[in-house]
Parts: structure tokens; C-alpha cells; sequence
């Protein structure tokens, strides 16, 4: 988790692409993971949309007030065609430091995770059948099905596809 960390803190500074759990990026990702992993990546789980304040449009979040995973595009948009279940937060869990910027020195964007590029994009993780493969998976986890080439997303109760 150290490494992960280091990892994400040098690629902020010094604005380079990143792979986790590889050598190379795939095209011009800023951000890339491993293929054939059964991980995907947990969207930040915000108590209520509506209280987030300063959103800048591309942010993807799981609303647990709705249990759904939403994106803003200057208005929030589910995806999630059907209400799932909430998890269980454990108090005390939460990390109040500012967050870690990849791809420029600074944003106007606040979040956890913040990928600024003109140029280039963050590459889901690819998780073959999801369905299938991730055991237990968490409440606003995505990835993208290389064999369906569909964006997968969880909503605590049941998968969502789009292509």
C-alpha cells in the first residue's frame, strides 16, 4: 500500500502516466491497470450528492444517500438503472488530507484522486466477466469488460452495462 501510495505521490510530481500492477501504459492512459485482474476500481462513496460542493463535470462518485453510482455533467446523472444497497461505513475510516493530483502540478478540481490531462484519460481496469470473476464485490466498483467491451459498475446489489 506504501509503494501504491509513493507511486501515485512521484506521478503527481513529476506529471507522468502511471501503471499499476505493470510496466507500460496501454495508449495514451494517464492512468492504467493491470490486465486480468479481479479489481476494480471503488468510487468514492459520498453521503449525499447534494451537499458536495465546487463539482467539476466527470466527476463519478457512489451516492450512498441513493445507493447509486452517479456522474456529473453539470447536472448528476445515475447510472445505475435500479436502487442497490449502501455499505456499511466504519467510523473513523475517513482520510481528511488533501488529495493526490496526477497529470499537473496543480487543479482547481478537489477529490481523493484527481487526473488533470488535456491528452489523456484514465484507463478502467480490465476485469474479464465481472459477473463472474469478482467475488465480493464493493458498492460503486467499475471496470471495463474487455470480452463484452462494456463499462461494468456495481451498485451494491447488481451489475450495470454500457457500451
Amino acid at each position: 500500500m506504501k509503494k501504491l501510495i509513493l507511486l501515485l505521490l512521484f506521478s503527481a510530481i513529476f506529471n507522468a502516466q502511471v501503471a499499476i500492477g505493470k510496466t507500460q501504459i496501454d495508449g495514451s492512459g494517464l492512468l492504467d491497470f493491470q490486465t486480468g485482474t479481479t479489481n476494480g476500481i471503488i468510487l468514492p462513496r459520498v453521503i449525499d450528492v447534494g451537499t458536495m460542493n465546487a463539482i467539476v463535470p466527470g466527476t463519478l462518485v457512489f451516492d450512498s444517500a441513493s445507493s447509486r453510482v452517479k456522474y456529473f455533467n453539470g447536472i448528476w446523472e445515475d447510472l445505475s438503472d435500479k436502487q442497490g444497497n449502501s455499505p456499511v461505513l466504519l467510523p473513523g475510516n475517513d482520510i481528511a488530507t488533501t488529495g493526490v493530483i496526477i497529470g499537473a502540478a496543480s487543479s482547481a478540481a478537489t477529490g481523493v484522486l484527481v487526473l488533470e490531462s488535456d491528452t489523456k484519460a484514465l484507463i478502467l481496469p480490465k476485469v474479464t466477466d465481472p459477473v463472474t470473476n469478482v467475488k465480493s464485490p464493493a458498492a460503486g466498483m467499475i471496470c471495463y469488460d474487455p470480452g463484452t467491451q462494456m463499462i461494468c459498475v456495481y451498485n451494491g446489489t447488481e451489475w450495470f452495462f454500457w457500451k
